[in-house]
């Protein structure tokens, strides 16, 4: 019997869980939900070998890090309080601030900051455990499908 206390942020939170778990490069980065709330995620990911770019610094390669930034954002549109039943992204522009420190687990923060009738712009961070200065940041705009 579901639960009766349950709400429509809860509901969102489930679909958005439901969504990131759905992406099989998701699964294979070993991506986590940490925190859903209204138009924001925290999505981390560990450190993992076979991730790495650079084999001589062990530091991950840039492109798991602007896929963990992509799913993050999608999961912020995913619990947007105007209900959106599926997103896209449509832009997502990444700045490369500094190579995350090897073996730390990388996290990313997304906001929607701003909603139309059909799009999204998301603003995002991504820290290392270091957590003091940002590894990449993003803006982005993301399809709001309702």
């Amino acid at each position: 019997m579901p639960d009766q206390t349950e709400g429509p942020q809860d509901d969102r939170t489930r679909i958005a869980q439901q969504f990131i778990e759905a992406i099989p490069h998701a699964r294979a980065l070993g991506m986590r939900v940490d925190e859903l709330g209204t138009g924001r995620a925290v999505i981390s990911m560990p450190w993992a070998e076979h991730l790495v770019g650079d084999p001589r610094t062990g530091v991950i390669h840039g492109g798991v890090v602007s896929a963990l930034m992509d799913t993050c954002c999608g999961a912020a549109v995913m619990v947007h309080p105007s209900n959106p039943t599926s997103t896209a992204t449509i832009d997502l522009r990444i700045d490369y601030m500094r190579a995350a420190k090897p073996g730390q687990r990388i996290t990313a923060r997304a906001e929607c900051y701003h909603m139309t009738r059909s799009v999204a712009f998301l603003r995002a961070v991504a820290l290392d455990e270091d957590g003091e200065n940002p590894v990449a940041t993003a803006t982005g705009a993301f399809t709001a499908e309702r």
